[in-house]
Formats: C-alpha cells, sequence, structure tokens
C-alpha cells in the first residue's frame, strides 16, 4: 500500500537552493526584436491621450477609444509584427516585401501588416512615422494638431463658433 506522498522524493532546503541557483544561471535571451518593440511601443504611448490595451490577446495603443496601432513578437522566433493605418503612404508600404494588407477587411480601408523576422533589422524610424500617420487618421484633427505644435482650440469654443 502507498501512503500519499510517500512515494516522492522530499524537498531540502538545499534542493531548493540548487534548483533556484541553477534557474538564475539559465538565462532566456531576448527576442530579437525586443527593443525594437519596446522603443515602438514607448512612441505610440507617448502621443496626446494614446492609451494601451490587450483585446483579442493582441497589443494595442488606442486614442478616443480606436486602435492606431497593433504591435507584438510571434512565434518561437520573436517575429515583430504591426499594423498601423496608413491612409497617405499605404501604396508604398505595400511595395515592401514583408508587408500586406491587413486582414479582416482592414487592408480596405488602408491598414497595413508588417512581419519581420528576427534576421531582418526593424527600420525603427519609418516605423515610427508609420505610427504617426495612423495616429493622425485616427485620433482626429485636435489631437493631431497637439503634435504639430499648434495649440488646440478648446472643444466648447469650437462648437459655440459652429452654431452661429
Amino acid at each position: 500500500m502507498i501512503h500519499s506522498g510517500s512515494y516522492l522524493p522530499r524537498e531540502t532546503t538545499a534542493t531548493r537552493a540548487h534548483t533556484r541557483d541553477r534557474c538564475r544561471t539559465i538565462r532566456r535571451m531576448p527576442a530579437p526584436h525586443q527593443k525594437a518593440l519596446d522603443t515602438l511601443r514607448a512612441y505610440a504611448l507617448s502621443l496626446p491621450e494614446a492609451k494601451e490595451e490587450f483585446p483579442w490577446g493582441d497589443r494595442v495603443a488606442k486614442v478616443k477609444g480606436k486602435i492606431f496601432v497593433f504591435l507584438g513578437l510571434h512565434g518561437e522566433g520573436g517575429a515583430l509584427s504591426m499594423s498601423v493605418k496608413l491612409p497617405e503612404s499605404a501604396d508604398a508600404a505595400l511595395e515592401l516585401p514583408w508587408a500586406e494588407p491587413t486582414g479582416y477587411g482592414l487592408g480596405r480601408a488602408g491598414w497595413v501588416s508588417v512581419r519581420l523576422t528576427p534576421k531582418v533589422k526593424p527600420p525603427v524610424e519609418m516605423f515610427r512615422a508609420w505610427i504617426e500617420e495612423s495616429y493622425r487618421a485616427v485620433a482626429g484633427k485636435r489631437l493631431a494638431a497637439k503634435l504639430d505644435g499648434a495649440p488646440a482650440a478648446p472643444a466648447k469654443a469650437r462648437r459655440a463658433s459652429r452654431k452661429r
């Protein structure tokens, strides 16, 4: 008759310490594109009124409740993926070998998706420009004006001027 737990080796303080030390020496290598992802995420969240959310398990940045960029690392190799709305530069972006129209019908509205394998160096500055273009397309004129440094008219003053 086997008593509950009697067939399992007892864990001692020494074995726990050994396991802990061994785990510390085996460090996970960061994904090749992690730094680029962190840079792009920080930039997107630095834009006026931008917020990060995780719908459907994806990392997105939103403004006024609308998504302006999807960001992530996918697969075992850590492929960088990003989807943005590019009303002005979608045609040029789609000429790149790693860009394609975003699925679910979003491509017809100017959304472009990129997926870079770990061997491809991400063009971070170009991606930042795309994130800004997408933000401007989604955020509206008042928030886009904040990016240009122009003082945006207060919402009440704009509404009053329309009633005249």
